[in-house]
């Protein structure tokens, strides 16, 4: 008689139950890790186009126009891609008088838009038109965070 060689039906059953187990534990936790560093990612991006903006304001002494004029003046080697929605063109920009409307809306004063006032050699000083310009950046991306926040209040 030749030796038997191969798996049983019941073998393989007991096998593939052991991993089909194993894989119930093991993918809802990937899952949750891989959504935990699209947040991570998408808060350090921010971090550093913000950074980015406070840096191009304070050497040039004016905001920028828009995100790529950081990436032509090397403030930034790319504009990112919001790992969120996985595109390169959902940043939305913030302008500096909507950043103040905002901001004045939140402290309850109407204050009005950032305006710049300049003084002369002689002494007098003047209102110029409100400040124009990249003030911050949030992300398009919709919904909320694991903590609850929403995307587009970070």
């Amino acid at each position: 008689m030749l030796g038997r060689r191969g798996f049983t039906l019941i073998e393989l059953l007991v096998v593939l139950t052991i991993v089909a187990l194993l894989l119930t534990i093991a993918v809802p936790r990937y899952i949750d890790h891989v959504g935990r560093a699209r947040e991570t990612a998408l808060r350090t991006d921010l971090k550093v186009m913000r950074e980015a903006i406070d840096k191009f304001e304070g050497d040039q002494g004016r905001l920028p126009k828009d995100l790529d004029e950081l990436v032509a003046r090397r403030y930034l080697k790319a504009i990112p891609v919001d790992p969120i929605t996985d595109k390169r063109d959902s940043w939305i920009v913030v302008s500096a008088a909507e950043l103040d409307q905002e901001l004045t809306a939140s402290a309850g004063s109407g204050s009005g838009p950032t305006v710049v006032t300049t003084t002369s050699k002689d002494g007098t000083t003047s209102n110029a038109t409100p400040v124009e310009g990249v003030a911050d950046i949030r992300t398009g991306a919709q919904g909320k965070a694991r903590d609850g926040t929403e995307f587009k209040d970070w």
